[in-house]
């Protein structure tokens, strides 16, 4: 069984920083591209930042320029920088691990989710 544990989030003032981190675990023998979503209050999850097994990334319109999205493929962790916070981040942030492969099987798997909330 593979979960995804993410930490990181917390409540900081706008224009602070944030690191969120989300490292997977189990008998994983790979996994394909991450990335990070977000859900905030009322509003459908949306993607906020992608990377391949490569690095190549990409990034939601709406945090270009302020988050950077990175991976180490040894520990199976993917990290999210997040600078310049702006209130309207506030959400839920998920991980998400594109076909994750074990003995036997191939899926991609959810974190449980870590609350980000951006105030003053």
């Amino acid at each position: 069984q593979v979960q995804l544990v993410e930490s990181g989030g917390g409540l900081v003032q706008p224009g602070g920083s944030l690191r969120l981190s989300c490292a997977a675990s189990g008998s994983i023998f790979s996994i394909g591209a991450m990335a990070w979503y977000r859900q905030p209050p009322g509003k459908q999850r949306e993607l906020v930042a992608h990377i391949t097994t490569g690095g190549s990334t990409h990034y939601g319109d709406s945090v270009k320029g302020r988050f950077t999205i990175s991976r180490d493929n040894a520990k199976n962790t993917v990290y999210l920088q997040m600078n310049s916070l702006k209130p309207e981040d506030t959400a839920v942030y998920y991980c998400n691990a594109d076909r994750v492969w074990q003995i036997g099987s191939v899926r991609n798997y959810w974190g449980q989710g870590t609350q980000v909330t951006v105030s003053s």
